[in-house]
């Protein structure tokens, strides 16, 4: 299945990445998107860049795991280590809208 959104988030500040991983969830999600890529980066020579070690615990935050379902590495023609799959709850908005929710 191919990622029906992406971000990439790395060269910013943690608090810029945060931010605005948090707010682009949020539109995939109200827009009924479930699978998107998030792309860290690598980082440097040792392989240990902040974003991709700060992405995954972003995404156990209450703020954030009402919106994720799970998530896992790329596959290396989407980024591999460098990259994160991420499938989203379906939007409470949107299973209202087509009639999913009983009244």
């Amino acid at each position: 299945m191919e990622p029906g959104a992406r971000i990439d988030l790395h060269g910013l500040t943690q608090a810029r990445a945060h931010d605005r991983l948090l707010a682009f969830l949020r539109d995939c999600q109200d827009r009924g998107v479930t699978l998107v890529l998030v792309i860290t980066g690598k980082g440097g020579a040792d392989g240990r860049g902040v974003l991709r070690e700060m992405v995954p615990r972003w995404l156990r935050e209450p703020a954030f795991a009402e919106r994720v379902v799970a998530y896992e590495e790329a596959v290396r023609r989407h980024g591999g280590e460098g990259a994160l799959y991420v499938r989203l709850r379906r939007s409470g908005k949107r299973r209202r809208a087509i009639g999913w929710d009983a009244p």
